[in-house]
């Protein structure tokens, strides 16, 4: 009788290559959810790389130490270099002024983005990176084609680097981040990020009848 093989079973899946044979890259990451299986995908790949966090977007500080603090762990428990850069919401607020309204996926997203990835592509060059990509391209709610835009104009402000606009949700990311995040218990956010999604995730749950969102409740695993 042949043995169904889990999402997570390696054996069916291709080695991954990084742009130019690259052994080496900086991964953006967003949170802890979504990077468990690229993180493991690189390993898997014999791909060396950091985690680089840069996430300024995120509140209240609650919200962002606890994204940051399981993405920490993480990192720790596989032994992966964690870089946490500046929590430099002052700016943020100034770079998306004036989209305080915009939708989900518009320009406030693409501009959230671009300062990131110029962060992450600066970073990049500064310590001899000649790839990074990004986490943020593995939830579903995600324009992926966003993304990746807002990741190569980053990289092409530095001659030599590179953006990997590798899809991680296909051949069963989607469903391997969730079983690793119910594995590891991870924090489970459940807004975008930014006091903009936040505001607009809880106008909808009471639309709906349901609670505004509790920071610091919800962990994968555990209801």
């Amino acid at each position: 009788m042949n043995k169904t093989k889990s999402p997570t079973d390696p054996d069916d899946r291709p080695t991954l290559t990084a742009p130019g044979g690259e052994t080496r890259l900086l991964l953006h990451s967003c949170c802890a959810p979504c990077a468990g299986d690229v993180m493991n995908e690189l390993a898997r790949s014999e791909i060396d790389y950091d985690v680089l966090f840069y996430n300024p977007n995120i509140h209240p500080r609650r919200e962002y130490e606890l994204r940051k603090d399981e993405n920490k762990r993480h990192a720790e428990k596989l032994g992966v270099s964690f870089v946490d850069l500046d929590y430099d919401t002052d700016n943020w607020f100034e770079r998306v002024k004036g989209l305080e309204w915009e939708p989900e996926r518009g320009a406030r997203c693409t501009a959230c983005f671009d300062m990131r990835f110029e962060r992450s592509a600066l970073y990049a060059v500064e310590h001899g990176f000649k790839v990074f990509t990004s986490t943020l391209g593995t939830s579903r709610w995600k324009n992926l084609e966003q993304i990746n835009g807002c990741g190569e104009r980053a990289a092409v402000r530095y001659p030599g680097l590179s953006y990997w606009t590798h899809n991680w949700r296909k051949k069963g990311g989607a469903q391997r981040m969730l079983e690793i995040s119910k594995e590891e218990q991870f924090y489970q956010q459940e807004y975008c990020g930014c006091v903009y999604s936040l505001r607009d995730t809880n106008a909808h749950r009471v639309s709906q009848g349901r609670e505004r969102i509790k920071i610091g409740e919800k962990y994968y695993g555990r209801d």
